[in-house]
């Protein structure tokens, strides 16, 4: 519990129901206590389209699969877009805290510059008995301004009446190189920006070794970025200085040995945690629960 205190902390300055919140964030399934969290993400159906998605584990078309393999697995909350939220709610009431992910895209219209939809919204995630709130931002896309116009708002309307603000940072955009999307400095920057507009909890992908901004070279020439513990570290700093909680994505569908030596570096540079979407639920149950006991031993020990 120790570490949850010194977490608990930095968020001395927000309004007590949103301390509950993230308390409870922190205090629920197999890492209650530890300052770790591990969550389970479901809007990849939204954002890509159900067969691209689920068709690897049909069990994921239904909505109650991913909610009851959430609390099975000792997840620390469960995120996903209305209707997905809708069905946790009403079959698990309380039982495993909630994230509304209350903006979201589809694959329909490719463009370089994302703008995700509001899709719900603040009395949405109040009379599901949600925790927070999730939203992602695009940082470099031509839509930014809108984008964090929106984001301020709902964190504002979060912060009002008790909910924690759950934070997707996605560098996108037709000036940056998709190689360049999580690039050391730019995830650094996109974690750093969503401290700034406010958010509680953030999530973005781990970073690979290069630098995306060229005038950002040079003040890179003396931070150590050739390992993934490393660029997590950098990161960490770069959101407060460990200030704000910060967890990543698992990423595109990988084995599981790839996936743990991942949560390993994580872990080893000082990773809040994880965030996996479709490296558990593309597999079968008993196979997720068991990779995500593994990952949760991971930040355990």
């Amino acid at each position: 519990m120790t570490n949850v205190n010194e977490i608990m902390k930095n968020y001395s300055h927000r309004l007590p129901g949103v301390r509950a919140n993230l308390w409870r964030m922190l205090n629920t399934g197999k890492l209650a206590g530890t300052g770790k969290m591990v969550i389970l993400p479901v809007d990849q159906g939204f954002e890509h389209g159900p067969a691209r998605s689920f068709a690897p584990n049909p069990k994921g078309y239904d909505p109650l699969y991913h909610v009851e393999l959430a609390i099975e697995a000792g997840c620390n909350a469960y995120a996903a877009p209305l209707g997905f939220i809708e069905a946790a709610a009403n079959e698990y009431p309380g039982q495993i805290p909630l994230i509304l992910k209350v903006n979201n895209n589809d694959s329909l219209y490719p463009t370089k510059n994302p703008l995700s939809a509001i899709t719900s919204g603040i009395q949405d995630a109040l009379e599901l008995g949600a925790s927070g709130i999730g939203f992602t931002i695009y940082p470099g896309t031509a839509e930014k301004n809108e984008n964090f116009g929106q984001l301020s708002d709902l964190i504002r309307q979060a912060h009002d009446v008790g909910l924690a603000a759950v934070v997707w940072s996605y560098p996108r955009g037709e000036g940056l190189a998709k190689e360049n999307e999580t690039a050391v400095d730019i995830a650094a920057y996109a974690a750093h920006i969503a401290a700034q507009l406010g958010a509680d909890i953030i999530k973005i992908k781990p970073p690979i070794d290069s630098i995306g901004l060229e005038a950002a070279r040079k003040s890179y020439e003396n931070v150590e970025t050739s390992t993934l513990p490393d660029r997590i570290r950098h990161v960490i700093q770069s959101a407060f200085d460990g200030k704000r909680i910060t967890i990543f994505s698992g990423g595109a569908a990988k084995g599981t040995e790839d996936v743990l030596k991942e949560i390993s570096d994580i872990r080893a540079g000082g990773g809040f945690g994880s965030i996996i979407g479709r490296n558990v639920f593309q597999r079968q149950k008993e196979e997720a629960l068991e990779l995500l006991d593994k990952v949760m031993n991971i930040y355990k020990n």
